[in-house]
């Protein structure tokens, strides 16, 4: 049997955050140590522990987690925003950043974060530019190995389901065959693929900075003996 693998989850109660924990259920290979500013409720037969704190007591929480991974699945969105620049980068860079300088401070050596396909320092799209800026920031912080998600749609229940998202994940299996090239990094993906991927990445050894768009994280499934699951 594996060695159980403990992973500090921030940004627990999103949905890449909440389907970690699903999928997590009945897996005694790993254990989820979620950290959060609120309460939410947890699956059925979830074995996992979560530690509610202010922002200003994440370090603290980060540390007793006790993990040697820490996967962010922090993120907002540009509406949830208040289309507010200032206010995006409050919880997509600096709070991201903020949770990564604490886990490495806390002894944590291997990071998943979760990112966005077309993240680029140099794009004229702020959303997309500061995504790029912040995995750069990551890159600096000096993680033995820092895997960066960039997936495209994100298909799966969300809270709040807005038309414009309602009609992008129906529009998705029609669209997504037809993107070859470079655009293939748009590619649509299950939440619940996603969180196997970084499930599998969670435990690949070598270290460095790896960057994964969809068909690099579908690789990561199958280099871990998936094969059921499909984007």
């Amino acid at each position: 049997m594996s060695e159980q693998l403990r992973i500090c989850l921030v940004g627990a109660t999103g949905l890449v955050g909440r389907t970690l924990i699903e999928q997590a259920v009945g897996r005694w290979d790993l254990r989820i140590v979620g950290v959060a500013r609120r309460e939410m409720p947890l699956p059925k037969g979830a074995r996992m522990e979560m530690l509610i704190a202010p922002v200003d007591g994440w370090p603290d929480a980060i540390a007793a987690s006790g993990a040697s991974v820490m996967v962010c699945a922090l993120g907002t969105t540009w509406a949830k925003a208040g289309k507010d620049e200032a206010a995006f980068r409050s919880v997509d860079q600096e709070l991201v950043l903020a949770a990564a300088r604490a886990g490495k401070a806390a002894g944590i050596n291997r990071m998943i974060a979760v990112s966005s396909a077309g993240a680029d320092i140099l794009s004229k799209n702020r959303y997309l530019r500061i995504k790029g800026e912040t995995e750069e920031a990551l890159g600096k912080i000096g993680f033995k190995r820092l895997d960066i998600l960039r997936p495209g749609l994100l298909r799966g229940r969300r809270e709040e389901m807005r038309p414009l998202e309602w009609l992008a994940m129906l529009l998705a299996p029609l669209i997504d065959p037809l993107l070859s090239g470079s655009w293939r990094r748009f590619h649509s993906i299950r939440v619940e693929v996603l969180a196997q991927a970084i499930f599998a990445l969670a435990r690949e050894k070598a270290g460095g900075r790896f960057v994964h768009d969809h068909d690099s994280l579908m690789r990561s499934i199958r280099r871990a003996g998936i094969d059921s699951l499909r984007g």
